[in-house]
């Protein structure tokens, strides 16, 4: 007998489902686990600068957001404390772009991330972030 059991969203999939200024970009979550989390984000017209290239706040977003992701799959509600980008290669309109985050360390209430923004197998922009998770705070619970 084949038996439906129906899974509750967690942290991520709740933070993400809330996310109106990632997923009206196009945003896609495509997998997370403790610590990490892979998204993808087409450049889209609206996203091009003066100079026809992607402009860099569309890829710090992409970047942040698979961060947040990151950050936040361990529960409790965590936040940026700072974050930088560096640009390695332009990217342009209809460029299919994957973030991937990956956990570099956690210690008391901080962690350190980092996030490759890649076109394929091109690396576009390298970003590392500081999150902080707030004292006290948790999901909200379905």
């Amino acid at each position: 007998m084949n038996e439906v059991v129906e899974t509750v969203p967690g942290p991520v999939q709740r933070m993400f489902a809330e996310d109106v200024a990632s997923r009206s970009l196009g945003i896609e979550l495509l997998e997370h686990g403790e610590g990490t989390a892979r998204l993808r984000m087409t450049v889209t017209p609206a996203m091009v600068n003066g100079h026809g290239i992607a402009h860099g706040g569309y890829l710090f977003l992409l970047a942040d957001t698979a961060f947040a992701c990151a950050c936040n799959s361990h529960g409790p509600v965590t936040v940026a404390a700072g974050a930088g980008i560096d640009f390695v290669a332009p990217a342009r309109e209809g460029d299919v772009l994957v973030a991937t985050a990956e956990e570099r360390t956690r210690f008391g209430r901080s962690g350190i991330y980092d996030v490759s923004v890649l076109r394929g197998d091109e690396v576009v922009a390298e970003f590392r972030g500081r999150s902080r998770a707030l004292r006290g705070a948790r999901p909200e619970q379905p």
